[in-house]
């Protein structure tokens, strides 16, 4: 009897401790209401996305009588649909993607160190709980916090390893290479360089 309590008593030590290493952002609180035949009944309805700030995240939503409950049973819900994403040395992207839902649609880029998360809103809340570090994102279309989450998410679950395309691919690892559109500028200003 006592060791099953030590077990379980370990259980939650763990548990508590793997829940201090993540971190939980409010994207959006709503009130809404139930019409009823005796009036209407009021509630909130919360948006949370949460993460390990090492490439774990996720998001819920939920609703309740009062604000704190809604946000506990929503930050108790992600942590449990919370995903893995690659990530390019911990800090940004492996290559540009596109994620839609809905209305919502969500551009996201990789970039260079130093960068910062240049994004706004939900897309900047899942960035930092993801520990994304170098970014560039927009938001097109639906400016809505549940569309523009859910894109978000879309976009960064296409994340591929390099390695695993070059596998899918059968090539070798060193044949692959990234591909981004380069500006007229950038290309000026490149050869202008090389005049000198």
């Amino acid at each position: 009897m006592a060791q099953k309590e030590r077990s379980q008593r370990d259980n939650w030590q763990n548990r508590e401790e793997r829940d201090n290493s993540i971190i939980d952002r409010i994207v959006s609180i709503n009130r809404v209401s139930t019409a009823l035949p005796g009036g209407r009944r009021f509630a909130f309805s919360v948006l949370v996305v949460v993460g390990d700030t090492k490439s774990k995240a996720g998001f819920a939503h939920s609703t309740a009588r009062e604000v704190p409950e809604a946000v506990r049973k929503a930050t108790e819900a992600a942590k449990r649909n919370m995903v893995s994403i690659s990530l390019l040395d911990g800090r940004t992207l492996h290559h540009d993607g596109l994620g839609r839902h809905g209305a919502g649609k969500v551009l996201i880029r990789s970039a260079m160190p130093g960068t910062g998360v240049i994004a706004g809103g939900a897309i900047r809340a899942v960035c930092e709980v993801l520990g994304v570090h170098d970014i560039v994102a927009k938001s097109i279309g639906s400016s809505n916090p549940h569309n523009v989450v859910r894109a978000t998410f879309k976009a960064l679950r296409s994340q591929s390893h390099p390695r695993d395309i070059a596998n899918r691919r059968g090539i070798k690892h060193s044949l692959l290479q990234a591909r981004r559109v380069v500006s007229s500028k950038s290309k000026v200003s490149s050869n202008h360089g090389e005049d000198k």
